[in-house]
């Protein structure tokens, strides 16, 4: 099983604006205590992408988890998008029809996309405005997410879904801006192999860190510095040594970065037993759900 030095975990946001208070990134190395990348600041979104290209370029040895989805639901229709002749068939695919129709939008915004007649179709927007190929109900769900839900390992929201402070569509779509500029820089775990060195991206909840640390489902996020040492202990981690509050972002950032290094040895983190190749190459998977 490959060996990994570092461990980087990225709480992202997809809210609008040039620098997002709900970016968080930070690394944890060798066994040292997790630690933010550029405490206290405000990242932009191409910020994060400078961070990673040089990451890239210096072929670190890390493992890097993106808190966003990597795609839609395909498996269930066949598609993407159903009924949408532009519906790509695959994740990279997937990625640069978001970036064409979203090339417009400035700091990775994603509205654009979401104002394209077809696309809008699939998409719950708001209360009162849902597209006519929105699944009723909860909308569209990946296998990972099936899976993880008819395990209890974690709750899901469909990324279709844009309403609500618990949706991840958003996030999301933000996010495939991102990973289509990595495309060719940093491989993309499971969709390509695992490479000998240099870096490699994952998908993550950081809700699973908050489990594996103890914290109660629903009752997750941390923002006390006392209340993150507890948790980062579990993990067999050092403490971060923050006193008083903490924002919730910090917190999953640092805790996310220490639940890494600590699952990435386990040969069931990398062969979850209902992840096939077609779920590779058009779904992805969640590093962690087994």
């Amino acid at each position: 099983m490959r060996r990994f030095t570092h461990f980087a975990a990225l709480d992202w946001s997809g809210a609008r604006g040039p620098r997002q208070p709900g970016i968080a990134l930070a690394v944890a190395s060798g066994c040292d205590a997790p630690a933010l990348v550029r405490p206290g600041h405000i990242w932009s979104r191409a910020e994060v992408l400078d961070w990673l290209e040089a990451v890239a370029a210096a072929r670190e040895n890390m493992l890097i988890g993106f808190d966003f989805s990597a795609a839609f639901a395909f498996a269930d229709r066949g598609a993407y998008f159903p009924l949408w002749d532009e519906s790509p068939a695959d994740l990279p695919g997937l990625w640069a029809l978001v970036e064409r129709l979203a090339a417009g939008e400035p700091h990775y915004e994603i509205g654009a996309f979401l104002v394209h007649p077809d696309a809008r179709r699939h998409f719950r927007h708001a209360r009162g405005d849902t597209g006519d190929l929105f699944e009723p109900g909860a909308g569209r769900l990946r296998i990972v997410e099936q899976h993880q839900r008819a395990t209890k390992q974690a709750a899901s929201v469909s990324n279709f879904n844009l309403v609500g402070a618990a949706q991840v569509g958003k996030a999301s779509l933000a996010g495939m801006r991102l990973l289509h500029r990595l495309r060719g820089r940093i491989p993309l775990w499971p969709f390509d192999p695992v490479p000998a060195q240099g870096p490699l991206l994952v998908e993550i909840y950081t809700s699973l860190a908050a489990r594996a640390a103890g914290m109660a489902a629903g009752r997750s996020k941390i923002r006390d510095g006392a209340r993150l040492d507890a948790a980062l202990a579990t993990l067999g981690s050092p403490p971060a040594g923050i006193r008083g509050p903490v924002s919730d972002h910090v917190s999953d950032a640092l805790l996310a970065a220490a639940w890494l290094r600590a699952i990435a040895p386990a040969p069931a983190s990398w062969s979850p037993a209902p992840l096939t190749d077609e779920l590779a190459r058009t779904e992805g998977w969640t590093f962690g759900i087994v």
